[in-house]
């Protein structure tokens, strides 16, 4: 197939393409030279006639979504409204990435696909709002939600927990917000191995099991050498940040792992692998 990648160069973006660069014909779009936003793209993408279109562009930074919102809507909704008129100017297929804060976080178990989204940040609003649009434009597509998602080299949650326990002597972490530690790499493969089903819907791929910030912040700084600095857990409402995220927003993997058999491993597992490549010792 030809797949076009937007954010192709991003920490999905990058693991998307080692995935599927053997098998497939990979075009990478991504900012400046393509820029989501702006209308013009919708020929521009079309007119590369690829068989398929990964939309993993975003506006991800979840407290700068908040403090501008319009700017999270302009990309994450709109943006992914370009992508799938591209996708259907060119008759192909669209894998849209969205993501678990879609939901509000008042259930206390995992989501599961079919259930009904309820955004409570300008993120996931902006996020559901691209998930609208990809099901009202298109008959041939994937969503597929993820949460907490890094990757070797990424701006995310590991790296900057370990900048931090490297400045400080004691580290905060809430303990209360509960989602799926999810390896770039592991996504990366099951989406290559989603793409060749043709099997449309929406789809929950994040890493097997669930933790809090804080069970992840303590296994990242174990494995990290850094276990001895302390951490003190506080609550969400004790951390004053721009976004509010849902507090319960693990996601159940029950579509892609009972229809086809597509799981990603244990979050823990993941997290041990990347702390075993070199650039980590």
């Amino acid at each position: 197939m030809k797949i076009a990648i937007t954010g192709g160069r991003g920490q999905l973006g990058r693991e998307l393409v080692r995935a599927l660069d053997a098998d497939h014909a990979v075009i990478v779009l991504d900012v400046p030279e393509c820029d989501i936003t702006q209308r013009r793209e919708i020929d521009r993408v079309a007119n590369l006639a690829p068989d398929l279109v990964i939309h993993a562009a975003a506006m991800t930074d979840v407290d700068g979504c908040a403090r501008d919102p319009q700017a999270a809507f302009r990309t994450n909704a709109l943006g992914t409204q370009n992508v799938a008129l591209a996708c259907q100017r060119a008759r192909a297929v669209m894998l849209y990435i969205s993501t678990n804060e879609v939901f509000d976080g008042t259930k206390q178990s995992p989501y599961l696909e079919l259930d009904e989204p309820h955004a409570i940040n300008p993120y996931g609003a902006s996020k559901l709002a691209g998930e609208r649009y990809v099901q009202m434009l298109l008959d041939r597509f994937y969503i597929v939600r993820t949460a907490w998602l890094y990757a070797r080299g990424g701006n995310n949650f590991p790296n900057k927990l370990i900048t931090l326990a490297k400045a400080k002597e004691r580290l905060t972490v809430v303990d209360d917000e509960i989602g799926n530690p999810t390896f770039a790499p592991d996504l990366a493969s099951a989406i290559a191995e989603l793409i060749e089903t043709n099997h449309f819907g929406i789809y929950h791929l994040v890493g097997e099991g669930a933790a809090s910030r804080y069970d992840w912040a303590e296994r990242i700084l174990q494995l990290a050498g850094l276990g001895h600095i302390p951490i003190t857990r506080i609550k969400l409402a004790d951390y004053a940040r721009a976004s509010t995220p849902p507090r319960y927003s693990a996601l159940a993997n029950v579509a892609a792992a009972t229809a086809l058999g597509i799981k990603l491993r244990p979050w823990q597992a993941a997290l041990e692998e990347y702390f075993n490549e070199p650039m980590h010792q």
